[in-house]
């Protein structure tokens, strides 16, 4: 009896989950580091995008409708790119992608099409505010950084539709700040840019200049060509988001 007493024990005792072991520092560390071994990240450049892809639009300006060579009806029209700022439908543009058009379009992210009006405008600056006659039902608004501590050097993203093509998106540094730029066809010099290298051309104008953390920091204004061709050769400017904000009526910090 005993000894039957003592084999059940032995059972029940064999039977029971061995107690678990208290995790350490050290086990969390190396957890962390086989993750980061084995685990792909997305490059910053990545991340920069589709934080904020989902507050791109597509900006078309449609001048009055005239008759082609082949009697159809067509109109001019500029392409540029515009900023979702509030998930009210307020763009940021240019002013010169707009300005002049019978009529304006936009395309959010998620391929909704909707007219637009401009409903400010700020010269000094080529901005233009618009407000979208309907919006997604998800729409984001970008997240805004003050140009406060930005120095010469620093990773930039400008996002837009060069030449229609897009969302496009190309990357490059902070060339300089506090620069002033006259364009062929300016009436005034634009001043306080944000100078960068990532490859802008037209179609790229009202776009957002952002960091790698998505946020924008200016809006894409002008290329500076000294052959006064429409084409990119290292220089574009944006104007500081404190400004734009400004047309707007709004301080993003």
């Amino acid at each position: 009896m005993v000894g039957l007493l003592a084999l059940l024990l032995a059972a029940s005792l064999a039977l029971q989950p061995p107690t678990a072991r208290k995790l350490t520092q050290k086990d969390i560390n190396a957890a962390v580091l086989k993750t980061l071994q084995t685990t792909v990240l997305p490059s910053p450049a990545v991340r920069a995008y589709d934080a904020i892809i989902p507050s791109v639009v597509r900006v078309i300006g449609l001048g009055k409708p005239s008759k082609d060579k082949d009697g159809g009806e067509t109109a001019e029209r500029s392409v540029g790119t515009g900023v979702v700022i509030t998930d009210k439908g307020i763009i940021l543009t240019n002013l010169h992608v707009v300005q002049g058009a019978q009529n304006i379009k936009v395309t959010f992210a998620d391929g909704l099409e909707a007219s637009a009006s401009v409903t400010g405008t700020q010269p000094e600056n080529d901005l233009a505010v618009l407000q979208a006659s309907k919006i997604p039902d998800d729409l984001t608004a970008a997240t805004l950084r003050s140009t406060a501590g930005l120095a010469p050097g620093e990773q930039v993203m400008a996002v837009g539709y060069p030449f229609g093509i897009g969302p496009s998106a190309s990357s490059g540094v902070i060339s300089g700040l506090g620069r002033t730029f006259r364009s062929p066809e300016g009436k005034q010099p634009i001043s306080n840019l944000i100078q960068f290298d990532a490859a802008a051309n037209p179609g790229n104008s009202g776009g957002p200049l952002v960091t790698m953390e998505g946020e924008v920091i200016g809006i894409v204004t002008a290329i500076y060509n000294p052959n006064q061709q429409r084409s990119f050769v290292g220089i574009g400017f944006a104007v500081p988001i404190e400004n734009a904000a400004s047309a707007v009526g709004m301080h993003p910090f």
